[in-house]
């Protein structure tokens, strides 16, 4: 069965089994919670959200987990985090074996661009930049909460949130997220830095580290080679989304959920606003009482996501990149669609356009069916402080759980047996990629000659 799986199949067979496993231990491991246990679909949703790093919760982590509780939460975030097939590639590698073919196919992410990275050294350079960077955010955490929280109690919250930022997971062992901690710009600060690490990408990371190692091996005084199209539009549009994002959360909400700050506490409130929205799901305010402009911007910045090769969900900055050079192209009449001085292969401009399409598509439905499925909780979302706005929650939270984001308007704990179910399908869809999950479900055609029709033209516009 090994050798006739392929590569999509393995990379999702991998999430699924990490979610069910990850779903018995919570129902069956003695010690996890404070009281009664989870029942079964409520592991299989909390499961589902740790190992795909959504952060959408039924309970309070803080009050409803023990400790050990939280740890067991916080390894599916590890695992699902750096993703079960590098883990399975550094175990090989520790045990002195060489790389099959087939792990260089699951792991040579960067084989389709214009630089190499060997699997094995990414699967090695992944895990020791990800246990590098929490173990740096772990401390400037604890270092900041330690006089507030004392430096004991404050030991535990940091290393989880560190590891909950880097993931991208959202989860948190306060029950407020962060909203006690708005008048912080240390905590906002480490914690939007290390959400944005994660998001970045390990190939654009690993790549900025090959070429500036290997011009300052051949002459230090040598310039850097240019980096490759895919690092430059994934670092350009995720600086751009984060500055048109913090300048739009200032003007939204200046007045509004950020009123009572100082002018300090306001700006990196706004920062922090727009950088959790990439993936990250921590809240600083709370969303349900945020004006319809915020909540709306929220969505686009969920959908988009965070970049290739990372811990994030989304279509991904490049795509969303892509659409628009694509756009302004055809605005101005070129068949061509370039950037810097490369033009970017067609296909890859279809892939984006499809992915995007199916990604809508897959939302578009989800907020069809949990408009019917939710009907009998409108109420109790307005008593979550929703009020009228129950289409918009519900539309928040299909985005949230398709994109891995686990930002939330206050239905999650409310949705109905159908609605989790969804719920569930939409964070494992969003983990592994839509497209990815179709060509795991797809069986090649073996034996039948490669033929297309004759073209025929249509109108559009």
């Amino acid at each position: 069965m090994w050798r006739r799986l392929t590569p999509p199949q393995l990379f999702v067979a991998s999430f699924a089994a990490l979610v069910l496993g990850g779903t018995l231990g919570l129902v069956a491991l003695p010690g996890l919670y404070t009281g009664p246990g989870l029942g079964w679909l409520d592991a299989l949703f909390t499961a589902t959200s740790a190992a795909c790093v959504t952060g959408l919760v039924v309970v309070d982590t803080a009050t409803f987990f023990t400790p050990l509780g939280q740890a067991y939460l916080l390894l599916l975030i590890q695992l699902g985090g750096l993703g079960m097939i590098t883990f399975t590639t550094l175990i090989i590698l520790a045990l002195g074996r060489r790389l099959s073919l087939r792990h260089e196919r699951l792991g040579g992410a960067g084989a389709e661009l214009n630089f190499h990275v060997p699997p094995d050294r990414l699967a090695r350079d992944v895990v020791l930049v990800t246990l590098g960077v929490e173990a740096l955010g772990a401390l400037l955490l604890w270092a900041i909460w330690g006089p507030r929280l004392g430096w004991g109690a404050a030991a535990w919250p940091a290393l989880f949130h560190a590891v909950s930022a880097f993931c991208n997971a959202g989860f948190s062992t306060f029950s407020d997220s962060l909203i006690g901690f708005q008048r912080s710009p240390a905590t906002l600060l480490v914690v939007g830095a290390l959400v944005v690490l994660g998001g970045a990408g390990f190939l654009t990371f690993e790549e900025l580290a090959m070429r500036l190692g290997a011009d300052r091996r051949r002459d230090p005084r040598r310039r850097p080679a240019p980096v490759s199209l895919h690092s430059r539009l994934a670092l350009a549009s995720t600086g751009a989304l984060l500055l048109l994002g913090w300048a739009l959360f200032a003007l939204f909400e200046w007045h509004g959920a950020l009123g009572g700050l100082a002018l300090g506490d306001r700006v990196v409130n706004a920062l922090f606003l727009s950088v959790t929205p990439r993936t990250a799901g921590f809240n600083s305010i709370d969303y349900a009482q945020a004006t319809d402009s915020t909540n709306f911007l929220t969505i686009l910045l969920m959908f988009v996501g965070g970049s290739p090769g990372s811990t994030a969900g989304g279509i991904k900055t490049t795509t969303i990149a892509l659409l628009v050079l694509l756009a302004w192209d055809r605005f101005r009449g070129r068949e061509i669609t370039d950037y810097g001085r490369r033009s970017i292969p067609e296909a890859t401009i279809q892939r984006a356009v499809g992915l995007t399409v199916v990604a809508f598509a897959v939302v578009t439905a989800s907020i069809f069916v949990y408009t019917w499925t939710e009907r009998a909780t409108t109420a109790a979302a307005a008593t979550a402080g929703v009020r009228d706005r129950a289409f918009l929650a519900h539309m928040y939270e299909a985005v949230s759980a398709f994109n891995t984001v686990g930002l939330s308007m206050g239905i999650t704990a409310t949705l109905s047996a159908p609605g989790k179910l969804l719920t569930v399908l939409l964070m494992f869809l969003g983990r592994v990629g839509p497209l990815t999950f179709a060509a795991a479900l797809a069986t090649a055609a073996t034996g039948r000659p490669a033929f297309r029709h004759a073209y025929e033209d249509v109108v559009v516009g």
